[in-house]
C-alpha cells in the first residue's frame, strides 16, 4: 500500500523549528496566547494527570503550568526540533511526531501544541497517541485551522501568477473543522470534539509578519514549493496587494489564525456509553408533537387552509 502523500518536507519543518529556538523570542506573543488557551481549557477539566506528554515545545506558557498542576508528576516534552526541547520544563524528548518512541499506555495526559498541522499523516499520528494513553486519559491539542493565513495564501498566489506566470504551494493545506471530531473518532478516540478559536493579528507590512512567520519556524516547509530563490519582484506585488485589499485606516494589514481545538479520551468501560437505538422510553415526535413517519415516506397533503412550511 502507498503511504501518505508527503506534503509536508519534514527536514525543512525541523530545520525551522531549530531555527526558531534562536530567533522565535521576537514572535513568540502568537504562540504564547494558544498556549495559555490551551492551559485554560486543560484547567476545565476537574482530573488529576500524574504522566504527561507535551507534543511541541514552542512556548514555556504551557509547558511550565501544566508541570506545576496538582497531581503532576512527570511532564515530557517532544518535539521534532532538539534544540527547542531543551528550553523548556520538562523531560526533553528529541522524537519525530510521526514516529512517537513510547511505550503504549505511558501517559494520562497528551497535549498537542502546534505541531499536528505539519505532519504528513495525521490520522496515523493521532493513532498512535491513543496508543501511549492509558485507559481514560486525555488528549488535548491545539493546531492551525483552514481559515489560517488566508489574505497571505492570496495575495502570493496572484502576485506569483501575474509576475512570473505561475504559482508554487506557499501556505499550507491546514485541516478543517470539520474533519476534527471525525480524524478523532477513526483514530478511536471516546467523546471527540473540535472546536475553534479565530485570532486576528495586525501587521505594519506583509514582509514584517513574513519576518515574523520565519522566526516561529512558520515558514514554507511544503514538499512542493519552489526550491529556488524567489524573486523580489513577487514579495513587493504581493505586499502591495496586501495593504489594497486588506490594510486598515492605519496601514497595517491584518493575519488570520484560526486554531483548531481537538480533545478525545482513550476508551474506557467506565465512560458514558450512547444507547441502544430503539431503547428510549418516550418518542421524540411526542415530544415535539409532529408526526412520525418511516424513512423515505413522503410528507402528507397539507390540510386544506394550512399552509406548507
Amino acid at each position: 500500500m502507498a503511504g501518505p502523500t508527503q506534503v509536508f518536507d519534514r527536514r525543512a519543518v525541523r530545520r525551522q523549528r531549530n531555527r526558531s529556538a534562536r530567533h522565535g523570542a521576537q514572535a513568540a506573543f502568537l504562540h504564547d496566547e494558544i498556549a495559555e488557551r490551551l492551559a485554560d481549557r486543560l484547567d476545565d477539566i476537574q482530573r488529576r494527570f500524574r504522566r504527561v506528554l507535551v507534543l511541541g515545545s514552542l512556548s514555556d506558557r504551557l509547558c511550565g503550568p501544566v508541570a506545576a498542576r496538582a497531581g503532576v508528576e512527570r511532564v515530557v516534552v517532544s518535539d521534532s526540533a532538539e534544540a527547542l526541547v531543551r528550553q523548556r520544563t520538562g523531560i526533553p524528548v528529541a522524537a519525530d511526531e510521526e514516529a512517537l518512541p513510547f511505550a503504549p499506555a505511558s501517559f494520562d495526559l497528551v497535549l498537542g501544541a502546534l505541531t499536528l498541522h505539519a505532519v504528513n499523516d495525521l490520522p496515523g499520528v493521532l493513532v498512535q497517541i491513543r496508543r501511549v494513553l492509558v485507559e481514560d486519559g486525555l488528549f488535548l491539542a491545539a493546531c492551525f485551522g483552514g481559515e489560517t493565513l488566508h489574505e497571505l495564501r492570496r495575495v502570493m498566489l496572484e502576485a506569483e501568477s501575474e509576475t512570473v506566470g505561475g504559482a508554487s504551494p506557499r501556505v499550507a493545506p491546514f485541516a478543517d473543522i470539520r474533519d476534527g471530531g471525525a480524524l478523532l473518532q477513526r483514530a478511536g478516540f471516546s467523546l471527540p470534539v473540535a472546536d475553534s478559536d479565530t485570532l486576528t493579528v495586525t501587521w505594519p507590512d506583509a514582509f514584517a509578519l513574513m519576518r515574523d512567520l520565519r522566526a516561529m519556524g512558520e515558514a514554507n516547509a511544503l514538499t512542493g514549493r519552489r526550491r529556488g530563490p524567489t524573486r523580489r519582484t513577487v514579495f513587493a506585488a504581493a505586499a502591495t496587494r496586501y495593504e489594497s485589499l486588506f490594510g486598515d485606516a492605519d496601514g497595517r494589514v491584518p493575519a488570520t489564525f484560526q486554531v483548531l481545538f481537538l480533545t478525545g479520551w482513550a476508551p474506557a468501560a467506565s465512560q458514558q456509553q450512547p444507547l441502544r437505538p430503539g431503547s428510549a422510553a418516550a418518542r421524540l415526535a411526542d415530544a415535539l408533537d409532529a408526526e412520525e413517519r418511516s424513512a423515505g415516506e413522503p410528507a402528507r397533503p397539507a390540510r386544506q387552509g394550512a399552509k406548507p412550511s
